[in-house]
């Protein structure tokens, strides 16, 4: 699809997610927007607005208007994208929180982004207590679940928040206010994402809202009115809130949602919300596989299933299960959705069984990929590791060496885009103008990412270039790993390295750490001290003490050595003979 035409069809398709919701609430009031999975709780489009509006109407009454951010830190997935849609309606800027964070990097977060207002979680509200001394917010909302429901503790407010400026979740949504009215552009900023930085703390990644068209552009090209998206990832990430979440009101879709993934009950939960399409991150995958085959493995629902990354084994998953189409391609906070490919795995033959397929058939779906010029490969071909497909009409895609130049085809360098029309991407990194610019520099947003291109225009991802690693979904900074590490009174410094995980192709963390002199560490302390001052994800798998680093003439750590070592030792131990 020529550049041009495509940015047409995204216009035509809207900028403003709060038009859709209100067009879905006109043309079928009735139909359920939310099958809220953990409580049984359904939500026509015309009561989530009503109730998203209610909010908007509150929290415009603690002073919240246009371009103010309101932080969100909660477990529960309805609160979560009732505040979204509320904060949006209220002119505000939505700043969700990682719901695992506490201590250091919740009060950096915190403070780096000065929300107006943090709507939180009882439950979680004691981690925002511990770090009160450190923060300043002028009002907070506090979330209590309903007596009988799923996330119902009987928590109580802490001393410390008590005697803040505190309103309740549902008196603001109950309250009859009138509703606001704020006036919106495709280009203001509609959220702020945190994510994982490589030579220090979290940044926070300004989007627009034509930057949700954009990530969404790809994907609900495959989908119609008829569609069931599933999610069960965290809404203070871009998959589940913007993906699986919000691209739903484009095409008017019901989304089953959930509060995480559960091996266990998933396919009960495809049953009981009748979704056609959902995400598989990398560990899913084999969580999946390794229960048990049944004879009516393949009878459910789903019939596009988006995995990220690709595994070597999405041919095998897809027979059992019957996915007919599998997609991946390349999706970032910063540059939305750059890549899709679509692997068609059962041509004519019936995947997902013919009663229960819904969506667009499937002859529709290779019209739709042919007309975006999206790659559609067979999946009964070996495909390629890495591959990620063509690049999106509305984004120039450029493989750059060390200078910024064109790498040849087949030659690895740094993925990097540039839009083809306004604010498409990432606007800056919020509080951050010199690594924005280092991120822009010569004209090109730089990923971070180890890609190639062959000579038929594909592009394959190789590996990350930047200190990150990947850990059960999320991208997990080697420098705050470290930071927090650190803070052991005995730790000298500390060295984190990505390790190939037991289960997916994701990373578990291996930490390499040299004490002060003169003082004693043991690996049971440390890995306490892990779990006290970082989320569970962050905590490292493999602890090494060391008596000093290798490093190199200028000082620093030769992190390739440490890598080298502890794979070494875990394959030993793996395959003693």
């Amino acid at each position: 699809m020529q550049p041009d035409l495509a940015f047409s069809r995204l216009l035509a398709e809207g900028d403003m997610v709060l038009d859709r919701l209100d067009a879905c609430v006109e043309r079928h009031p009735e139909k359920t927007f939310i099958y809220y999975g953990e409580d049984d709780v359904s939500l026509s489009f015309k009561a989530f607005k009503e109730k998203s509006d209610a909010l908007a109407a509150g929290l415009a009454g603690l002073g919240v208007t246009a371009d103010d951010r309101v932080s969100v830190l909660t477990r529960n997935s309805l609160m979560a994208a009732l505040s979204m849609f509320a904060i949006w309606r209220a002119g505000a800027v939505y700043a969700p929180v990682n719901f695992n964070y506490k201590g250091r990097l919740l009060s950096y977060q915190l403070r780096d982004t000065a929300p107006k207002v943090l709507i939180v979680d009882v439950n979680l509200a004691p981690a925002v207590d511990e770090v009160l001394a450190d923060i300043t917010i002028p009002h907070y909302v506090v979330y209590h679940p309903e007596a009988g429901d799923h996330d119902d503790q009987g928590a109580s407010l802490p001393a410390g928040l008590s005697r803040e400026s505190v309103r309740d979740f549902h008196a603001l949504i109950s309250s009859p206010m009138e509703p606001v009215a704020v006036s919106r552009g495709y280009d203001d900023v509609a959220n702020i994402i945190y994510t994982s930085g490589t030579t220090g703390p979290s940044k926070g990644v300004v989007q627009s809202f034509r930057w949700m068209n954009q990530y969404n552009f790809l994907p609900r090209a495959f989908n119609n009115a008829d569609d069931v998206l599933y999610c069960d990832l965290p809404l203070y990430h871009v998959g589940g809130a913007f993906s699986q979440f919000v691209r739903a009101v484009w095409h008017g879709n019901t989304v089953g949602l959930w509060d995480r993934f559960s091996p266990s009950q998933f396919w009960q939960r495809i049953e009981r919300c009748q979704a056609t399409a959902c995400v598989l991150l990398d560990v899913m995958v084999p969580w999946l596989m390794s229960a048990p085959e049944r004879s009516d493995d393949r009878h459910n629902t789903l019939n596009k299933v988006h995995m990220q990354p690709l595994p070597p084994s999405n041919r095998e998953v897809a027979r059992r299960f019957g996915f007919d189409f599998v997609t991946a391609g390349f999706g970032q906070t910063e540059t939305g959705a750059g890549f899709l490919v679509v692997i068609d795995q059962f041509g004519d033959q019936a995947g997902t069984p013919e009663p229960l397929y819904k969506g667009l058939s499937k002859q529709d779906v290779r019209a739709a990929a042919a007309e975006l010029d999206a790659l559609i490969v067979d999946g009964t071909k070996d495909i390629p590791k890495g591959l990620m497909g063509r690049p999106s009409p509305l984004l120039e895609a450029a493989i750059l060496d060390e200078n910024d130049q064109p790498c040849a085809p087949g030659q690895v360098g740094q993925l990097s885009f540039r839009p083809r029309f306004p604010s498409l991407i990432i606007r800056e990194y919020f509080n951050k103008p010199e690594k924005t610019l280092e991120a822009f520099r010569n004209l090109w947003f730089h990923t971070g990412d180890a890609c190639y291109r062959d000579e038929q225009g594909c592009y394959f991802f190789v590996d990350r270039m930047g200190g990150y690693l990947r850990v059960r979904g999320e991208n997990v900074s080697s420098y705050e790993v470290e930071d927090l590490i650190n803070t052991h009174p005995a730790i000298q410094v500390s060295a984190a390295i990505p390790v190939p995980a037991r289960e997916g192709h994701e990373e578990d963390i291996g930490v390499f750490i040299e004490a002060v002199e003169g003082l004693a560490l043991e690996v049971d302390s440390i890995r306490e001290h892990c779990h006290e001052v970082m989320p569970k994800y962050m905590v490292p798998r493999h602890i090494r003490i060391v008596p000093s680093m290798p490093l190199t003439p200028t000082g620093k750590i030769e992190k390739y050595k440490l890598r080298q070592q502890l794979l070494e030792e875990l394959n030993r131990k793996n395959h003693p003979h």
